[in-house]
């Protein structure tokens, strides 16, 4: 069964390509590197790195090409040593060991490019560009950014472009320190999240969506709790669950992140190399703790924007985050997918092999076996510089090495 591990160019470049490699290659028995190309901010816990807290930036790990951005408005942001092609070495000692490289690439999560150009922002329904974040899928720079981001990623020689953040953000993961002391329902937050900017506006227009009434009421109903009313009870279980204009609104916008998707794919298929599209709405449901509830991830993918059965038609390949303890769950996250994606897609299914999900090696093989029996044609592990070596010693035995 194909295996990638996750890792950061700051791994590689702490503790020498060759003995990572050796490492994910050698000692774990995976056949495939997963490399962040262009991450995002965040502060890390870097247990084997010389760093043992890593804060990292907005940025690329490669200079952006000229072609392709040279006078466009949105321009990513360059990681420290991106001179020394870092990706380029990398590619060159996957290929000598017959490894595979993918190039992991976070899209429209972006805080440096959200707080210099906020129009690109997502627009929450009072008008709020509260969430520098979350670039706007709908948003023609925004869509221009991705397709050019992606061909660069492509151009490095990769075998896949794993693409994160493809897809519409959510309220609570719009900034680096947030703080509510209103008591928020999954409803409220759910509207809170939603953009009602003009491109998404005249987006839903076009499908005969009335944008103006679903804002209204998506207003009326998160201004209730703000106000101080009680949340709205219960969980959101389906689009059926919010109010009739807003649901109508929620469903016009999955053809815009389809339609993204299958730009961005074809820009990468342009390039020699496949997309991957990473769908995180299993780390939404299970990040925390590792237990998910309520239906199948798949199900909810609603939430982000995304169809997992239209963008599974337009893109070779679709990973999924089974942050969950319970195999049982794996294989039910995993087969669900599976169902609804087309047979040309292939599907990954990744797992973390250590907290909060996973206590023991025997654990990790279980929740690894219920994946490929559910499914999955490659099973990938997450991540290499954020989890102790112990831990990683886990993986030979999840992939019967």
């Amino acid at each position: 069964m194909r295996s990638a591990l996750y890792t950061f160019v700051e791994d590689l470049r702490a503790e020498g390509v060759g003995p990572v490699l050796d490492r994910v290659l050698g000692t774990y028995g995976c056949d495939t590197v997963t490399v962040a190309a262009a991450y995002h901010r965040a502060r890390d816990v870097t247990p084997h790195g010389p760093a043992r807290v890593t804060l990292r930036q907005d940025g690329v790990h490669f200079t952006p090409p000229a072609d392709l951005f040279d006078g466009a408005r949105l321009i990513p942001p360059v990681q420290p040593g991106a001179a020394r092609e870092p990706l380029r070495e990398l590619r060159r000692a996957t290929e000598e060991r017959g490894a595979a490289l993918h190039g992991w690439t976070v899209f429209l999560h972006n805080t440096t490019l959200g707080l210099a150009h906020p129009d690109v922002t997502q627009e929450n329904c009072f008008g709020d560009r509260a969430a520098p974040a979350d670039l706007c899928p709908a948003h023609p720079d925004v869509r221009a950014y991705a397709v050019s981001l992606a061909r660069s990623v492509a151009r490095l020689g990769v075998d896949a472009v794993v693409a994160e953040s493809l897809h519409y953000g959510t309220f609570g993961h719009g900034y680096h320190h947030e703080r509510s002391f209103v008591t928020l329902g999954p409803l409220e937050e759910f509207l809170l999240g939603l953009c009602f900017c003009p491109h998404c506006a005249r987006h839903a227009e076009a499908q005969g969506v009335d944008a103006a009434k679903a804002r209204a009421v998506a207003v009326e109903s998160a201004g209730r709790v703000l106000d101080g009313a009680a949340p709205v009870p219960g969980p959101l279980g389906s689009l059926d669950d919010l109010p009739g204009p807003v649901a109508a609104y929620a469903r016009a916008r999955r053809s815009t992140v389809t339609s993204l998707a299958a730009a961005v794919s074809d820009a990468v298929a342009d390039e020699g190399s496949d997309l991957v599209f990473l769908d995180l709405t299993g780390a939404v449901k299970g990040y925390a703790d590792g237990l998910p509830t309520g239906a199948p991830a798949a199900e909810d993918a609603w939430w982000t924007g995304v169809d997992p059965a239209a963008v599974g038609a337009v893109v070779p390949g679709y990973a999924v985050l089974a942050y969950a303890r319970d195999p049982a769950r794996v294989a039910t996250d995993t087969a669900a997918y599976r169902a609804v994606l087309p047979d040309t897609c292939a599907l990954r299914t990744v797992l973390r092999p250590g907290a909060p999900d996973t206590e023991s090696a025997e654990a990790l093989a279980a929740k690894t076996a219920a994946a490929r029996t559910a499914g999955a044609e490659a099973v990938d592990f997450y991540h290499y510089g954020l989890v102790p070596f112990p831990v990683l010693e886990r993986v030979p035995t999840a992939l019967g090495r």
